[in-house]
């Protein structure tokens, strides 16, 4: 592996699925749930609220849902989530693919998914509905 871990957010290639990936993507998680206990972090800790794209990418990742993917002229060619910045510590996500690959039709689904890793880890995961029927989550810590 090459550089430091990032995880997938759905706006880079995909990941290559390896077993150093599926490593790194234990080890990263696991470090993060080592943070909570050491900080007493009955949900996200610090870092957590301070890099909420990265922790709620890591989080979908390593509950094995797949990330979508761009190439480097920008277009989608995989389905997937994509974790993106909104205000503060809320990030949004979404179920994107390449056109004609009818994830539109599979975002309803595939978010509550998203929402079920997410709940667990003390993450609040509201669905909503925006213009053409897209669906997205909105994430946050709870409490």
């Amino acid at each position: 592996m090459a550089g430091p871990f990032e995880a997938a957010t759905g706006d880079g290639p995909v990941p290559s699925p390896d077993a150093g990936r599926d490593a790194a993507v234990r080890a990263a998680f696991e470090g993060l749930l080592h943070i909570r206990r050491v900080t007493n972090a009955s949900g996200p800790a610090q870092w957590e609220r301070l890099q909420p794209v990265r922790a709620v990418a890591l989080a979908l990742e390593a509950a094995g849902i797949e990330p979508s993917a761009v190439d480097e002229d920008g277009r989608r060619y995989a389905t997937g989530y994509r974790v993106g910045a909104t205000e503060g510590a809320t990030v949004r996500v979404e179920w994107l693919g390449p056109p004609g690959s009818g994830a539109e039709y599979a975002a309803k689904e595939s978010l509550r998914r998203c929402a079920a890793a997410l709940r667990p880890l003390g993450w609040l995961a509201l669905e909503y509905r925006g213009p053409r029927r897209h669906h997205y989550l909105e994430v946050e810590p709870a409490g």
